[in-house]
């Protein structure tokens, strides 16, 4: 019985750090291109970066923490609420990251005319700068349900928007088939975005709600608490490898033709 339950345990670990190396590397691969090569160095990726950075920093800091101090399930001790404190600030800071870039998204569009001179540069750090900074100020309302509920309005705003353009491209050029396929991608990309990350994070925070009322057991509470960690894993494939010029970049940095020579001014597309 013992040595069942610790070859769980050693599966479990060795499955936990499989997820930690996927989460660090997928967001690295990320930062790379988007700080390599010049082509993407946009508003909007910046964005991307940022969230990024705060996921890497999930998978580098908060998942070993959270594999080694497997007491937290049974007692809170200094180094569990240091884990906690980690885990709530970079948790948040990555929602308010997909927030913004909820917030990107609707200019692009639902305003594209207007895009560039609202969503620039300067505009985006200072939304980078609030991203990281609020989440060590804000409760847990304003951490998780009111940015929930902007993207999910934003998000709706652009399906519908992305439905109107679809059928006035159908007027104007009579192709059913090219809009059937706008309507499923943009459909498909928006189910994804929001899917999966209210896959990864309601259970928890409905979780969180129920035990403050008592009556959530520790072990449920650390499990959903994983299930949002591995939003940190997806955002990469979400975010980025969805976006089809970062696939060339990645193979260039994955076979190592970036250390061959200067290609920062590669043309990706």
């Amino acid at each position: 019985m013992r040595r069942t339950s610790s070859t769980i345990c050693t599966l479990l670990y060795i499955f936990l750090g499989l997820l930690s190396v996927i989460t660090v590397c997928g967001n690295l691969l990320v930062i790379i291109s988007i700080v390599y090569f010049k082509q993407l160095h946009t508003p909007s990726n910046y964005l991307i970066v940022s969230l990024a950075v705060t996921d890497l920093l999930v998978g580098f800091v908060v998942f070993p923490l959270s594999m080694s101090l497997s007491s937290c399930l049974y007692y809170r001790d200094i180094f569990c609420k240091i884990r906690d404190s980690f885990d709530v600030v970079l948790s948040t800071t990555s929602i308010f990251n997909l927030c913004c870039i909820s917030v990107d998204r609707y200019y692009a569009v639902c305003q594209p005319l207007m895009y560039r001179s609202k969503i620039n540069t300067s505009v985006v750090l200072v939304m980078i700068l609030l991203s990281w900074g609020v989440p060590a100020l804000f409760a847990i309302v304003f951490s998780f349900y009111l940015p929930v509920i902007i993207m999910l309005y934003i998000y709706l705003r652009i399906f519908l928007v992305a439905q109107r353009q679809a059928r006035s491209i159908q007027n104007a050029a009579k192709s059913g088939a090219t809009v059937s396929n706008m309507e499923r991608k943009a459909t498909k990309t928006l189910a994804i975005v929001m899917g999966v990350f209210l896959m990864c994070w309601l259970p928890f925070f409905l979780c969180f709600s129920f035990e403050l009322l008592g009556g959530v057991s520790m072990m449920v509470y650390e499990t959903l608490n994983w299930l949002t960690l591995s939003n940190s894993m997806l955002n990469p494939f979400i975010y980025a490898f969805f976006y089809s010029w970062f696939r060339p970049a990645f193979r260039i940095i994955i076979s190592g033709k970036i250390f061959q020579g200067d290609l920062t001014n590669t043309k990706l597309l």
